[in-house]
C-alpha cells in the first residue's frame, strides 16, 4: 500500500485510539506521581512511539515484556497484570 492508502485506511482508527490514551494518561496522571510499575510501563511505552525508527510495535510489546530468560516456577497472582513487574529495561 502507499502511504495515501495506509493513512486513508487507518487514519481516523488509530486517533481514536490515541485520543483514548490520552485520556488514559489524563486519569492516571490526576492521581499523582507514577509508582505504579504499570504507570511507568506505560509510559516508557508511549516515549517509544514518539521516537524515531521503524519497528515500534516490537520495541512496545517489548517495553511490557518480561526480559528475564528463566520461567518463574509458580504463579504469584491470579490473573495477567499486563506488564512485568520488575525493573525498567536497559
Amino acid at each position: 500500500m502507499t502511504q495515501q492508502q495506509v493513512l486513508d485506511l487507518y487514519f481516523l482508527e488509530a486517533r481514536h485510539q490515541l485520543v483514548e490514551i490520552a485520556a488514559f494518561l489524563d486519569r492516571v496522571e490526576r492521581t499523582g506521581p507514577a509508582a505504579d510499575f504499570r504507570a511507568r510501563a506505560f509510559a516508557e511505552a508511549v516515549k517509544i512511539l514518539g521516537g524515531p525508527g521503524q519497528g515500534k510495535a516490537r520495541e512496545v510489546l517489548l517495553a511490557f515484556s518480561d526480559p528475564t530468560p528463566e520461567p518463574i516456577a509458580a504463579a504469584t497472582t491470579k490473573a495477567a497484570c499486563g506488564t512485568w513487574p520488575g525493573p525498567a529495561h536497559a
